[in-house]
């Protein structure tokens, strides 16, 4: 079975590691001999950003660093074993920004990334080569090799005037705080889906919508000119997990981001926001929330199970059954 997987960060990374396990695969690393399947993980880069001088894939390398078994576990991001000598040095030069901090170890993947890009390979080539490494078991493809930031419209906490800024300033300095009056995909008019990524998607037999921000995830994915078009266009049935149990994110502030574009913190809203794929620009056949949850979405098959990604084997029971909910729609 070709798998093709729509993710962000943390929470898609875990994901992934349930769709492997719920395949037979292991979930770390990659299996000792040849797999049948094939799972393809088409990944945002709408946060990343460059900083000192080093072009950072936060969701990227999260996905690379936990399927890889390098990731720290406790945070869910970053390397296990970190150490922090080189922030430590920039805050004794009073160097800004302070409140990004890049640990030791994660320092030299972006070393090695800023030193490709600028010999002119694209994105998707220094994936691959930063992944022959790490033996994730997953193809990771970022959605576009051309620059893509999010920025968020907000008012400045000091002066309250509006201004835009960085994703991450607003996420990680500001703890998504103030108020976001509007999400901008910088550079998203001049991009286009890699090839890589449309093959992917023309060739799949099933698409899953990972339980990732519907807003900074999924929605810089769907940003991309052609992306939308491509998704809606597979033959492949496409089933989307809930990101919100209970009325709160699974994990994050994607409620923040949410309330940013007049979404509530439902899953019944974030499937209609996503639509049905017999509307004009719905992506969905599938849709599944977590037990007690209801949500009616026209045009889409609802199921409610668990949807808690508490350990790998409650979410390859998550992953089982978005398989089957894509069965019932062939």
């Amino acid at each position: 079975m070709k798998v093709v997987v729509l993710v962000g960060g943390v929470g898609g990374a875990r994901f992934l590691l349930g769709v492997k396990a719920a395949l037979g695969l292991p979930a770390v690393g990659e299996p000792a001999e040849p797999s049948e399947h094939e799972i393809t993980a088409v990944v945002n880069v709408g946060d990343d950003v460059w900083m000192h001088g080093l072009r950072v894939c936060p969701d990227l390398d999260t996905c690379m660093y936990t399927l890889g078994g390098g990731v720290d576990s406790a945070k869910g991001w970053g390397r296990v074993d970190e150490t922090w000598s080189v922030k430590e040095e920039l805050a004794a030069y009073g160097v800004e920004p302070s409140w990004f901090g890049l640990g030791d170890r994660d320092i030299a993947t972006h070393l090695v990334r800023s030193r490709m890009l600028r010999a002119g390979y694209s994105l998707t080539a220094v994936t691959e080569a930063l992944c022959d490494r790490w033996k994730p078991g997953v193809r990771l493809l970022p959605v576009t090799d051309e620059r893509l930031e999010t920025h968020v419209a907000i008012d400045d906490p000091d002066s309250g005037d509006p201004r835009a800024v960085h994703f991450q300033e607003w996420w990680v300095r500001h703890r998504a705080e103030p108020t976001a009056h509007a999400f901008v995909p910088v550079g998203a008019s001049e991009a286009k889906p890699t090839p890589a990524v449309l093959d992917a998607l023309e060739q799949a037999d099933v698409v899953l919508v990972a339980p990732s921000n519907p807003v900074v995830s999924i929605g810089t994915l769907l940003a991309v000119p052609g992306f939308r078009d491509a998704l809606r266009a597979t033959s492949a049935p496409v089933v989307g997990l809930s990101p919100i149990v209970g009325g709160r994110p699974l994990r994050g502030m994607a409620d923040a981001c949410l309330a940013g574009i007049g979404v509530d913190s439902t899953a019944e809203a974030v499937g209609r926001h996503y639509g049905s794929r017999r509307d004009s620009d719905g992506i969905l056949d599938g849709w599944l929330v977590h037990t007690g949850d209801r949500a009616e979405v026209p045009g889409v098959r609802v199921r409610a199970v668990p949807l808690l990604m508490s350990d790998v084997d409650a979410t390859a029971a998550m992953a089982r059954a978005a398989f089957d909910l894509a069965r019932e729609g062939r």
